[in-house]
């Protein structure tokens, strides 16, 4: 993972305070992690480091977009994605990352990775049902949603009157038990 290098942050060198660090994420970074969902990806993150005497503090905020394909349609679509982590960094004997929102990293170690946060954030900001927004607004226009529709034309013209009459008794139950 070469190409993440450029999200080590070396935090032994820099003053106690504040310190941004701004980054501009595409499907390079993804191509890293070996993660194929998204076509393509503009997302800015701005990483707010503030470093204290005996932890480090950091805010990722994220804004931007990804491309991915509509669950719907199969039309590829911007998503937007934002978000907020914060992150507190502890130092201890060992590394220990089972708290989310607490890391403990080794005495000597002398700089962190943010890259996987990035990438977590990112990808967890995404809907788990992608659905292009022209589906949402009823203008889209391709063969998939055609072919949709076609198919649901068809279920509206069964009849509606042929019910099981098993229903009934078991309706009549309910309505037994209530009174």
């Amino acid at each position: 993972m070469k190409d993440l290098k450029l999200f080590n942050i070396p935090f032994v060198g820099l003053k106690q305070g504040s310190h941004l660090f701004e980054y501009e994420i595409d499907k390079t970074f993804f191509e890293a992690f070996d993660f194929n969902d998204f076509n393509n990806s503009k997302v800015y993150v701005s990483l707010n480091f503030e470093k204290k005497s005996t932890l480090l503090n950091l805010h990722f905020k994220i804004e931007g977009y990804v491309n991915v394909d509509c669950d719907v349609s199969l039309e590829s679509y911007d998503q937007p994605v934002s978000g907020n982590f914060s992150l507190i960094v502890k130092f201890g004997p060992e590394f220990n990352d089972d708290n989310e929102e607490i890391l403990v990293l080794p005495y000597e170690e002398y700089q962190i990775n943010v890259s996987q946060y990035i990438y977590e954030l990112i990808v967890l900001s995404v809907p788990t049902k992608r659905v292009h927004p022209k589906v949402v607004d009823g203008t889209m226009k391709s063969e998939a949603m055609e072919k949709l529709e076609s198919l649901q034309v068809e279920d509206e013209n069964k009849d509606i009157n042929n019910v099981d009459p098993r229903w009934d008794k078991l309706k009549g139950l309910i309505t037994e038990k209530n009174t």
